[in-house]
């Protein structure tokens, strides 16, 4: 081949690369484009509901939204008595579906990943995981509700238990999964049992997944409607005997967002409001309390 041929030859693959750059160049750029306009079109939609939420939140705050009970139509009140109640029933939740999805967690990743009855367990709790929360409610309607032939604060406590438990079980359980094995085995060489391993060094390790799959729990918890309606249904007065119907939120709110009344829809308003700032406080809390130092 002549130097001549040998530069036409140069020259076509020089123009066959940047012809081939500048084909995924452009690719490259309409995915961009297409990636930041789905960006764009989930954003503008949050932003828009949390400004709605804001703006028409901060009119209904007052006083009286926290000393008040829930009022009839067109009259003065609050709704201290839901916020007492959402308070009381979701963390007596908490309190009973963590250490048990905690616990059934460790257990999954840590001794019996491979067993029958850990595959059993995964099935069951990714079936109540994508559950329906108005299932479980009318699980718990017919169980203890029907039973009793009374609606109460227990049954929306184990109700909402029930919710909190596969999703603390599933994060748990992915999170102790990626601790390195190297830190399990330089702790089994020191001649540490295995209990003080998965407590001092696998579950400290995680310990910062853990909080956040509980606090994703409390968070879905927190806006629970249907569950409470079949369980705790509601009370327009101050209760803090949990036998009996007990008022909150998120059912509060349901109500009053569907009623004609002004003043019951600036009360809604006001309760979205604050379950919306708890929520956000508790994530911030949550990374400021399990940030690397």
């Amino acid at each position: 081949m002549s130097t001549s041929q040998r530069l036409i030859s140069a020259a076509e693959l020089s123009q066959t690369r940047l012809a081939r750059y500048n084909s995924r160049k452009r690719v490259n750029q309409i995915a961009l484009t297409l990636s930041l306009a789905a960006m764009l079109f989930g954003v503008f939609w949050l932003v828009w509901i949390l400004w709605e939420t804001i703006r028409l939140g901060l009119g209904g705050l007052s006083v009286a939204l926290f000393t008040q009970m829930t009022p009839p139509p067109n009259e003065v009140g609050g709704i201290s008595n839901a916020i007492f109640g959402s308070v009381v029933m979701v963390l007596l939740a908490t309190f009973v579906g963590t250490p048990i999805g905690i616990m059934a967690g460790i257990y999954l990743a840590e001794y019996e990943s491979r067993s029958w009855l850990a595959a059993t367990t995964r099935f069951v709790n990714d079936i109540l995981l994508s559950a329906p929360s108005i299932v479980i409610g009318l699980f718990v309607y017919a169980v203890v509700v029907a039973r009793f032939k009374s609606f109460s604060g227990y049954a929306g406590v184990l109700a909402l238990a029930l919710i909190v438990i596969p999703v603390v079980i599933r994060t748990t359980e992915n999170m102790l999964l990626l601790v390195p094995a190297s830190l399990r085995e330089a702790a089994y060489a020191l001649g540490t049992p295995k209990w003080r391993v998965t407590t001092m060094v696998t579950l400290r390790a995680a310990r910062a997944g853990v909080i956040t799959g509980v606090l994703l729990a409390v968070a879905r918890i927190a806006g629970e409607t249907a569950p409470l309606l079949f369980t705790a249904l509601n009370n327009q007065f101050w209760n803090a005997d949990l036998s009996k119907p007990m008022a909150s939120l998120p059912v509060t709110i349901f109500k009053f967002a569907m009623s004609p009344y002004e003043n019951w829809q600036e009360l809604a308003w006001a309760g979205v409001f604050l379950i919306t700032v708890a929520v956000l406080g508790l994530n911030i809390l949550a990374r400021v309390l399990t940030r690397q130092k």
